[in-house]
């Protein structure tokens, strides 16, 4: 992925795990936006409020992130559907390969720290949305939306009975979206098509139903970069003609080229064609039943298979080629001399993965308790997963050129058409995880004045398979004689208590704990260093207060939260010589503390406003390592690309069938680099929009992204990780993300 009303811990928004990791290529995009605004403070309830988790400021095909103060998975925001994981990790596949907001969902909300923690043994804010299953009559929900840009979206549900006691539905989601950018290769930037069908049976004792359903995704994106001239005080200005979110950075023909890092093949990737695409089935078998003495029992099961496919290219250092570098354009042949940015590749081509997902749930309110029991299990298999590697030059302009390189006795040179250093830092890991846990959760009503909410989960968990601790030099191909095997096992724990005490009618006193435990998952052995599979430990305490009234609710908690045992595989850039580049595997911990206070107000008639403000200060510890020859250490340095001021500030107004509403977020300075010498000036982002009900089938709506036009960049910065002068930087071009440039979005909601 993500302010806070009960277990409010929210600490920061938009941050990544490491600067150029290969899974930090995030494809977080959204589509709907939702608002909620509530005023009670509540016990019971397992959903944040007020969280505009659906406006995302990078792009618009996921939830934005949700954060707590520590760098969030590549993945971002964990993304559930009928309460499991759309997908069971989120590399290979990203969530937004078989996900989206959509008219085919009946509910989406967003789960608080606690809830996961008890629920799935998990860290983090969690997307919980529920598949539309059939209905009693007719039933025709859909969205047409599109852009200043280009964007087409088109978004259709159909329910309905068939026979007695049965009802289907049926789904069709389709985006072809070009972005803010214009490739050369291709039409579109998000190519994503997903399709849904079910069945829905209610049983003739009328205690209860089941649904199957199926669907199927697939998807492509591609993650473009800008080019910028770094100034003093972290601003940046565009560079010759490079527009800022409005020109591709994506080599101009799409095109790279790898070795197979199994078999030797020699293979060319295209970003603009089903290189890029993953495709997945996904069924599901869903219900609920009314047991005796007032138990009810809930349960939900997924069987999914996929082919998930990677083909990215992450920028690492821009540099001088001069004439003695003898560069030349691929496709011409003709001399180059000018800036150069080496590029790294890489390809993941259609790795199958098979999971098989449950949850079985039992409840019963009995007086001042609510139980509840859960099982969860969890089985996932990746078949022979590989990060086959290349890496080449290109220009520094929009729509960049690649270069070849002929430099006589240079150990940069490239082949023919450009590439060189095959497979080094490439990836594999092959086997299966399987995750058995056993959940108790209780909202207990002590008495008037204080109420307790709590949970445990346990959990099993075993790792087996195999992978390899080969040094990956140049030109490597895997030797399967060489194979190291592994077979894990670990008991985890993990749970959540919340208190409130009122003081008086209108104010109280909250208290929080969280505390989750994990080792490692198959991912951890991409590398050809054995991981260090040490037990993650992460707990999490908070402290508040809260005010409610009819007009006004304030509610300020401080937290402290800790997790040790990070993992990271960097791709380094030799400070010294910018051509240069190694992987190293780090393992670090971070520590954040943090005070949010959030408010929702609704002082008149129509009019709503919700206002959250966050100080937070997560830093690095035990981070440790060598490169080039070289010892660093980034102990007590702030994390990357997180503010310790995060403000939120979302007024609304609705009168009659028109509603006006805008989100302002404010950010202040993020560190763009792991020395933190380098980092991008505070900014604001800003959305804003329209709406009208036109009668009872029909509503428009208009959205402006960014409408006081603000641009320039974000994230980390391309190769920068060793860097510790930033005098040396100044004015100098640097690669990194940006946030979209101002763009209309309109969209027809119709309802029949």
């Amino acid at each position: 992925m993500k302010k806070m009303l009960i277990s409010v811990i929210c600490m920061a928004v938009f941050p990544t795990l490491d600067a150029y990791s290969q899974k930090d290529e995030k494809q977080k995009k959204a589509a709907d936006s939702i608002k909620t605004i509530t005023k009670i403070v509540e016990t019971d309830t397992k959903e944040e409020k007020n969280r505009n988790v659906m406006l995302n400021a990078a792009n618009n095909s996921g939830p934005r992130d949700v954060n707590i103060g520590l760098p969030s998975t590549v993945g971002g925001i964990t993304i559930q559907e009928n309460d499991l994981p759309v997908v069971y990790y989120f590399w290979p596949e990203l969530p937004n390969r078989t996900w989206r907001q959509s008219k085919s969902l009946g509910r989406t909300g967003l789960l608080k720290i606690g809830e996961a923690a008890i629920t799935t043994g998990d860290l983090g804010f969690a997307v919980n949305s529920y598949t539309k299953v059939g209905t009693d009559k007719l039933e025709i929900v859909g969205n047409f939306s599109g852009s200043s840009f280009g964007w087409m979206k088109g978004d259709l549900n159909v329910s309905g009975p068939l026979a007695k006691g049965w009802s289907y539905t049926m789904g069709a989601y389709a985006n072809f979206d070009p972005n803010s950018f214009d490739l050369k290769f291709a039409n579109y930037s998000d190519r994503t098509q997903i399709y849904r069908a079910g069945l829905t049976k209610k049983f003739n004792n009328g205690k209860g139903q089941i649904s199957f359903l199926y669907k199927y995704a697939n998807s492509a994106s591609l993650t473009n970069y800008a080019v910028f001239r770094y100034k003093e005080g972290g601003k940046v200005e565009e560079y010759n003609d490079f527009k800022i979110g409005r020109d591709s950075y994506i080599v101009n023909d799409g095109i790279m080229k790898f070795k197979d890092i199994l078999t030797g093949e020699t293979k060319f990737a295209d970003m603009g064609g089903s290189d890029a695409a993953t495709t997945s089935h996904t069924f599901d078998i869903l219900g609920n039943y009314d047991l005796a003495n007032d138990w009810k029992f809930n349960f939900s099961t997924r069987f999914r298979t996929s082919k998930a496919s990677q083909l990215i290219a992450i920028p690492l250092s821009i540099f001088q080629g001069t004439a003695t570098d003898n560069f030349t354009y691929e496709a011409t042949g003709q001399p180059y001399v000018g800036n150069v940015n080496s590029m790294l590749g890489l390809y993941t081509d259609g790795t199958p993965t098979t999971s098989f997902l449950s949850r079985f749930e039992i409840k019963k309110n009995v007086e001042k308790h609510k139980w509840r029991f859960g099982l969860l299990e969890y089985y996932y298999n990746v078949d022979q997963f590989t990060s086959s590697r290349s890496f080449f030059n290109q220009t520094v302009s929009a729509n960049p050129d690649k270069l070849v390189r002929n430099t006589p006795g240079g150990t940069s040179n490239t082949d023919a058409d450009g590439f060189y250093n095959y497979n080094v830092g490439g990836e594999y890991h092959n086997g299966f995880e399987n995750k058995l846990s056993g959940y108790f959760s209780d909202n207990w009503t002590v008495s008037d004045r204080l109420t307790l909410a709590y949970g445990v989960n346990l959990r099993y968990h075993k790792l087996k398979g195999d992978y390899y601790q080969t040094a990956r030099t140049p030109n490597l191909v895997f030797d399967p004689s060489q194979k190291s095997y592994f077979d894990n096992n670990w008991f985890h724990l993990g749970g959540s208590i919340n208190a409130v005490y009122k003081v008086t009618k209108s104010a109280g006193i909250l208290a929080d704990f969280t505390y989750t435990e994990k080792n490692g998952q198959l991912e951890s052995y991409s590398g050809s260093v054995a991981p260090n599979l040490a037990k993650t430990k992460s707990p999490l305490a908070a402290f508040g207060l809260y005010y409610n009234q009819d007009k006004f609710s304030v509610v300020s908690q401080a937290t402290y939260l800790t997790r040790n045992n990070y993992q990271a595989r960097l791709n380094l850039v030799n400070p010294a010589d910018g051509s240069k580049s190694e992987v190293a595997t780090v393992f670090y911990d971070i520590q954040t503390l943090g005070w949010t206070t959030d408010i929702v107000a609704s002082p008149f008639k129509g009019f709503n406003l919700h206002y959250l403000i966050t100080f937070q200060d997560p830093v690095y510890k035990n981070y440790d390592f060598s490169a080039f020859g070289n010892n660093y250490s980034y102990n007590d340095k702030n994390v990357l690309e997180i503010s310790k001021v995060l403000m939120e500030i979302d007024p609304s107004y609705t009168y009659k069938d028109f509603k006006v509403w805008a989100s302002f977020r404010y950010f202040s300075k993020q560190y763009a680099n792991l020395t933190n010498a380098l980092f991008f000036a505070p900014r604001w982002e800003t959305f804003g929009g329209v709406n009208y009900k036109i009668n009872d089938h029909f509503d428009i709506g208009l959205t402006a992204v960014n409408f006081l036009n603000q641009t320039g960049a974000k994230g980390a910065i391309s190769g920068a990780e060793l860097i510790t002068d930033a005098s040396a930087y100044y004015d100098q071009l640097l690669v990194g993300s940006y946030i979209r440039p101002f763009t209309l979005e309109a969209s027809l909601n119709f309802r029949f």
